[in-house]
C-alpha cells in the first residue's frame, strides 16, 4: 500500500514503511511504530507511557484513543513515598525533575495500542510486534541525537535498576553513539503480549509486578491496572481560515489551547505581513502570552471547551490588538495511507522513573513528577482521574480534500510549535517542509525564546519590547518535533520529519512529491 510517515527515528519510520509496503493500513503502521520507538527511543516512548491517537478514517469518521495514564485510586502520605528530585544540566539552565516509583501513574500505551487494533487494524498484533522484538534481541545502534537525550537526563537513567540495559561497553556509564543497546526480556515481553493480550499487562504478571515495585513505595495498585480503559474521545474541531484542524479534546489542555490561540489569530490578516518580520514575531508573541494568561485564568478545574466561548475569545482579542508590547520526553509518528486513512500518535514516558518493571526490560514514567502536569503542586492531583497533557496529535484538512497529519514532542512548546506549523501553512501558504523548517518563537514566564532567522534587522526593537529575551543559534529541540505525513487534492503522498528532533519522512510507493 502506498502512503507516507514521518517519525523521530529513522527505525521508527522504516517499521511503519513496511507495514505499508505490506499491506497494512496507517492505524497498523502507527501501532507497529509504537512498539519500535519502545526499542530504539527509550528515553521517550515506554510500554509504561501513555498517550494519543487520533484517527481520521477514509470515511470521514475522526476519533481520538485517549490511552494516557490515569491516577491511582489511592494516594500514600507523602513521606513514605519513594519520589525525589534530580537535577538535568541543559547547559543554559538546570532544572529539577522528580522521579522514583512514587511518580508513576496508571500506564495506558499497551491499551491504547490494542485498542486501536481492535478497531481500526488489519493486521494481527503478532505480526506487528515482530519488528520491535527482534531489534530489541538484536540491539539497536545508538545515534548521536538518542545519546544526547541520554546524557540530558542521565541521572535518570543511571540508576540501579537501568544501568544494565543503558551502560556502555566496558562499564562505561552510559552509552554512546555507535554502541549497540539490547534489552531481551522487552523483546521476550512484546511477544508474550502479542499472543496474550493486555491481559498480560493489566491483569497478569506485569500487573503485579508493577504492585510489587509499589509496594510501600509507590501509589499504583493491582485495581489500578485491571480498571484501567482507554477512553475514545470525539476529536476538538476548529476552523481557521478555509482550513479545518481536528485535535486533542480536553481533559488534555493542548489542543484547546493551539483553538484558542488559531481562534485569536483569525482576527488579524497575517498574510499582509512579511514572514519572520517584526509585525508577525509581534502579533505572533502577543497570541501566545494572552494563551498562557488564558490557560492560567481558566484553566483551574482543568482544560475545558468554555475557553473557546466567543464572548471571552473576544475579551482576549481586544487584549492582543491594544497591548502595547514590552524541556520533556515525548515523541510523535504521523502516517498516512492510499485509502486517505490518518494516524497522528504521540506519545510520552515523561522522564522515566529511574526504575524497570522486573524482568520486563520496561521502564515506568513519571508523570505524577512532572511539574507541568501537576500545576497545583506535586501530591495534589486528584484519584482515579485520567491526567492533562499538552500532546496534541491533529490533522489539518483543507477545503479541496487535501489532508495533513501532525504533532510534536516538546511538553509545553507542544501547542506554540503547532501552532506555528499550521499558522505557516495557512496564513503564508508554506508547504509542510517550510512550515517546518522555518524558524519559531516560545514565551515562558515573559521570556520570549527565538530561533535566529526571524528578528533579522528588526531584532533590536525586539530587545527594547522584550527585554527578557532568548536568541537559539540554528535550530533546537526546545521548540518540539513537529512530524507531518499527508496527502494533497491530486492523490500524492508526502512526509516531513523535524530536523530539530532527528526527523525522518518515508514516502512509500509511486505518485508521490
Amino acid at each position: 500500500m502506498r502512503g507516507a510517515v514521518a517519525a523521530g527515528h529513522p527505525l521508527t519510520a522504516h517499521t511503519a514503511a513496511e507495514v505499508l509496503r505490506s499491506g497494512g493500513n496507517a492505524f497498523d503502521a502507527a501501532v507497529a511504530a509504537f512498539y519500535t520507538m519502545c526499542v530504539c527511543e527509550p528515553v521517550l516512548s515506554s510500554l509504561g507511557g501513555g498517550g494519543f491517537l487520533l484517527a481520521r478514517e477514509n470515511q470521514g469518521q475522526t476519533r481520538v484513543f485517549d490511552f494516557f495514564t490515569h491516577t491511582p485510586r489511592r494516594k500514600l502520605p507523602s513521606q513514605s513515598l519513594d519520589f525525589y528530585p534530580v537535577t538535568v544540566d541543559f547547559g543554559s539552565a538546570q532544572q529539577d525533575f522528580h522521579i522514583g516509583v512514587g511518580a508513576s501513574a496508571t500506564p495506558g500505551t499497551v491499551s491504547g495500542m490494542f485498542s486501536v487494533n481492535d478497531a481500526l487494524g488489519s493486521m494481527d498484533m503478532r505480526e506487528l510486534v515482530q519488528p520491535a522484538a527482534e531489534l530489541a534481541r538484536r540491539g539497536v545502534e545508538i545515534n548521536e541525537f538518542q545519546s544526547y537525550l541520554l546524557r540530558l537526563v542521565s541521572p535518570m537513567y543511571t540508576t540501579e535498576s537501568l544501568l544494565p540495559i543503558f551502560s556502555g561497553p566496558g562499564g562505561r556509564e552510559l552509552v554512546l553513539p555507535g554502541d549497540v543497546m539490547k534489552n531481551p526480556d522487552l523483546g521476550q515481553v512484546l511477544e508474550i503480549i502479542a499472543l496474550e493480550g493486555r491481559d498480560l499487562f493489566y491483569r497478569g504478571e506485569i500487573a503485579r509486578g508493577i504492585q510489587a515495585m509499589c509496594e510501600e513505595r509507590g501509589h499504583l495498585r493491582y485495581e489500578d491496572l485491571t480498571e484501567y480503559q482507554t477512553i475514545m474521545r470525539s476529536p476538538l474541531s476548529v476552523k481557521y481560515r478555509d482550513h479545518l484542524l481536528y485535535t486533542n479534546p480536553p481533559p488534555s489542555a493542548g489542543g484547546t489551547l493551539i483553538a484558542f490561540g488559531l481562534n485569536l489569530l483569525r482576527f488579524f490578516e497575517l498574510s499582509r505581513y512579511g514572514f519572520g518580520e517584526y509585525d508577525h514575531i509581534r502579533l505572533l508573541a502577543e497570541v501566545l502570552m494572552r494563551t498562557s494568561a488564558a490557560r492560567a485564568e481558566h484553566f483551574r478545574d482543568g482544560p475545558h471547551a468554555g475557553l473557546l466561548d466567543e464572548n471571552l475569545v473576544e475579551s482576549y482579542r481586544q487584549q492582543v490588538s491594544n497591548a502595547t508590547m514590552s524541556y520533556k520526553g515525548t515523541t510523535h509518528i504521523s502516517v498516512v495511507d492510499a485509502d486517505r486513512n490518518i494516524a497522528a500518535m504521540t506519545v510520552s514516558n515523561g522522564e522515566g522513573c529511574g526504575e524497570l518493571i522486573s524482568g520486563t526490560g520496561i521502564v515506568m514514567n513519571n508523570m505524577l513528577g512532572e511539574q507541568d502536569l501537576n500545576p497545583d503542586g506535586f501530591h495534589c492531583w486528584n484519584t482515579n482521574e485520567r491526567m492533562s497533557s499538552m500532546m496534541a496529535p491533529s490533522v489539518l484538512a483543507d477545503r479541496d480534500g487535501g489532508m495533513t497529519a501532525l504533532g510534536s514532542g516538546g511538553s509545553n512548546r507542544i501547542r506554540t510549535a503547532i501552532l506555528q506549523v499550521v499558522s505557516n501553512m495557512v496564513d503564508f501558504g508554506h508547504s509542510a517542509e517550510t512550515a517546518i523548517a522555518s524558524p519559531r518563537i516560545h514565551i515562558e514566564t515573559e521570556v520570549l525564546n527565538v530561533e535566529s532567522g526571524l528578528a533579522g534587522s528588526d531584532s533590536a526593537a525586539l530587545v527594547e519590547e522584550f527585554p527578557q529575551r532568548r536568541l537559539f543559534e540554528g535550530r533546537n529541540m526546545f521548540f518540539g518535533g513537529v512530524h507531518t505525513a499527508g496527502v494533497s487534492p491530486s492523490g500524492s503522498f508526502y512526509g516531513n520529519g523535524d530536523p530539530r528532533r532527528n526527523g525522518v519522512a518515508i514516502v512509500v510507493g509511486a505518485n508521490s512529491r
